[in-house]
């Protein structure tokens, strides 16, 4: 029987998150002219379309969209000072959406607060607020969250609590908190101290909780680097915009930081400006001892973000539905791959993460597979919710075996060595940690 001739199918192209209002209705340029009179005047009338733009290397352009936007779609007064980042309104609202998923999917169970009227509101803690304080307003405004707003600059500080302070109906839902004074000093002198390499160790106090945090890291190494992008004028201190090594290094002291304080966060998340920074970061991450790790797309316009997010605490046991088919053999394909990527590197990729995370592993590189062995133990610390001995917890055994298809295409097939419905769950969990893992590194990879 002859083969079909089937073309490779391409991953469709991110787009914005599905419940960002922007997404089906962009901002109607002519409309908010005619609504805000000092918008008008950065109207352009381009002769091949019939739709009016701003110009987007003009700052104080981009500031009247950011505050018109803001107070015709999300009722906020907003303002900052010139020289200060300008956020745009759509793709701040991506990253806030998202955030939105990771809580309620449920993947990672919710924190107990000391103070049990908390616990029904979620808190968020942004890292770098900005004078712009965009992330505490659209997640006030649009979810009803509260949150603590870091920063180390005094215009930061200065401007994020007088936007704060001018939407008396969320006001009381944000703080805004200097990252410059430790649980260890006094104000008089936390006032003259130099910011420290941490961002949330010692801004965190002693015994909060939060349901996640977000941060939009200075992207650059020098501001040479920030000045490349001739078509926008989103302006930006030194601060907000440069760090020594660039987001990869501000990042590594998130990472660093969360090891402190895994049990204060369900989630800890970054936007990255950089593709090729995530699978450094993404090793590091799982190097330091996270439960899971996600990642996302953010799309506006020709401007592409990634998300990032990692948790410490245990994942969910009921992950699968008591009503779901039990499978005990599991598959997924791996398409577009580079040539020299074969199944042999696949396979030594498999047995490398799975020995990260102190399973047994034993190859057939000959037979291209490999069998992975979790101790009861480790189950116990991987699937296990901590809070009270599960003395169910046993050890189980499966295969991941690699078979190539065709040129550019494998095929992962993972089994249960004892069809044992009982770990069926833990083991569709792990193998679709791994498909997340090797997607990232090979496919993205191949991706440029």
């Amino acid at each position: 029987m002859p083969r079909a001739n089937r073309k490779r199918r391409r991953s469709p192209a991110p787009e914005m998150h599905r419940n960002n209002r922007y997404k089906e209705s962009p901002p109607d340029f002519s409309l908010l002219a005619s609504l805000y009179p000092s918008f008008r005047q950065y109207l352009l009338f381009p002769s091949s379309s019939d739709r009016p733009t701003i110009d987007f290397t003009d700052f104080s352009a981009t500031r009247e969209l950011t505050r018109v936007l803001l107070l015709h779609d999300h009722g906020v007064n907003w303002w900052i000072p010139d020289g200060q980042l300008c956020p745009t309104v759509p793709n701040r609202s991506n990253y806030i959406h998202w955030i939105g998923d990771l809580l309620s999917s449920n993947l990672i169970p919710p924190i107990s607060n000391s103070d049990s009227d908390s616990e029904k509101l979620v808190r968020g803690f942004d890292i770098g607020t900005g004078a712009n304080c965009i992330y505490p307003l659209l997640g006030a405004s649009l979810k009803g969250w509260s949150f603590v707003g870091s920063d180390v600059t005094e215009v930061a500080l200065e401007w994020a609590r007088k936007n704060v302070e001018s939407n008396p109906h969320i006001s009381n839902l944000i703080e805004i908190r200097d990252a410059r004074k430790s649980r260890s000093l006094d104000s008089e002198l936390a006032s003259t101290t130099m910011p420290s390499d941490h961002v949330l160790v010692d801004v965190v106090k002693e015994g909060e909780r939060f349901d996640f945090c977000m941060c939009n890291p200075p992207f650059f190494e020098s501001l040479e680097d920030a000045g490349l992008n001739p078509k926008t004028a989103c302006g930006g201190t030194s601060e907000e915009m440069v760090c020594p090594g660039g987001e990869q290094a501000f990042i590594h002291r998130m990472i660093e930081d969360s090891v402190s304080l895994k049990h204060s966060f369900r989630w800890f998340t970054s936007m990255v400006g950089r593709k090729v920074n995530l699978k450094v970061l993404i090793s590091k991450i799982r190097e330091v001892g996270a439960t899971v790790v996600k990642t996302t797309e953010f799309v506006q316009g020709q401007t592409a973000r990634w998300g990032l997010a990692w948790s410490f605490l245990p994942p969910r046991r009921n992950l699968i539905s008591p009503n779901a088919p039990i499978k005990t053999d599991l598959s997924f394909m791996l398409q577009g791959l580079q040539r020299k990527t074969g199944a042999f590197q696949v396979l030594k990729s498999v047995e490398t993460f799975f020995l990260s995370t102190g399973a047994s592993c034993k190859s057939d590189l000959a037979s291209f597979f490999v069998n992975i062995t979790i101790s009861g133990e480790l189950a116990g610390e991987m699937f296990n919710d901590g809070t009270k001995a599960d003395s169910e917890t046993h050890g189980f055994s499966f295969r991941i075996s690699v078979f190539e298809q065709t040129p550019g295409t494998l095929l992962l097939r993972g089994s249960l060595l004892r069809k044992d419905s009982s770990n069926a769950g833990a083991f569709q969990l792990l193998f679709s940690h791994l498909e997340e893992k090797l997607k990232m590194e090979f496919l993205h990879k191949s991706g440029g």
